[in-house]
């Protein structure tokens, strides 16, 4: 090798190393967050619609949390949309920052579907630090029939960064109808703030948390290509939907435009809702005992 190009080699490699360490050089797109921190820290505020209906959709949905591996893939149409559900922090307590940027971005719009009953008993145990340090006690239920699919949607055209985006895309949720055995327990009370920077002004609710009536699994769609390390964390999101009871004009009427998100439902047209006060509260849970990993 001749000196020059020694030369040209060192020169290369100088110039690489000296981006690597100039302040405001580029950082590398952060990593998809690892499982349990990001799970345990997703709470849902969701909200009752005005029944818009969307073009006719089917949708072919295939469970992706290891415990319900088994159940057979279906396809269901979309219904009426009944439900909005945004990303809220409970008590005051704010994920930590590198949870947060991507926390923040879920918006799920919830269909109406129809399906066969499953009948798959389950344990449910709470993951959100808050809701544990109050002492829920783990809760045996029976998933029933779907009810509804939730799918990624941005409001009021504000989308995520690229690199958020490429993940919060992949978030969809099947919810069943629950039966609780057991006495249920006491309603608790939790302060709901939100999280999304569109809705971040409006002002924090009081309200008391009663029984659980749907849990929410993670599901991928027909067509949707997710990658390996988005799939790993998505696989383990389910989610508790629980009644809620709020005093009068907690938030207020607020309307947003909704466009979808997840590419097999990008050709649907935006949609108009106004939401009022939260009806139902998405919480983090784990089932049979299977806790998301840590990494």
């Amino acid at each position: 090798m001749s000196r020059r190009s020694i030369l040209r080699g060192f020169a290369a490699l100088a110039s690489l190393l000296l981006v690597a360490v100039l302040p405001g050089a580029a950082a590398a797109a952060p990593a998809v967050p690892p499982p349990l921190p990001f799970v345990s820290q997703l709470d849902l505020s969701c909200y009752r619609t005005e029944g818009y209906k969307p073009p006719p959709t089917a949708v072919t949905l295939k469970q992706l949390n290891p415990v319900l591996a088994g159940l057979p893939i279906e396809t269901v149409k979309l219904g009426e949309r009944e439900q909005f559900c945004v990303p809220v922090a409970k008590n005051g307590a704010i994920p930590p920052p590198w949870i947060l940027d991507y926390v923040r971005w879920v918006d799920l719009s919830c269909y109406r579907i129809a399906g066969a009953a499953v009948n798959f008993p389950l344990t449910l145990s709470q993951l959100n630090p808050v809701v544990r340090k109050l002492g829920i006690q783990d809760a045996p239920v029976t998933m029933l029939s779907p009810e509804q699919l939730c799918v990624p949607v941005a409001k009021n055209g504000v989308l995520p960064p690229p690199e958020i985006l490429s993940f919060v895309r992949h978030i969809d949720l099947e919810c069943y109808a629950l039966r609780v055995l057991g006495i249920p327990g006491r309603p608790f009370p939790l302060t709901l703030g939100h999280l999304n920077p569109v809705l971040a002004d409006r002002p924090k609710a009081e309200v008391k948390v009663g029984n659980a009536r749907q849990l929410c699994v993670p599901v991928s769609k027909g067509g949707d290509e997710v990658t390996r390390e988005v799939l790993a964390t998505v696989q383990w999101l389910d989610l508790a939907k629980y009644d809620v009871a709020t005093g009068p004009s907690v938030i207020g009427p607020v309307t947003l435009k909704l466009s979808h998100l997840n590419p097999v439902l990008a050709h649907l047209p935006s949609e108009q809702v106004t939401i009022t006060e939260p009806t139902q509260l998405g919480l983090p849970v784990a089932k049979n005992g299977k806790i998301p990993p840590g990494e």
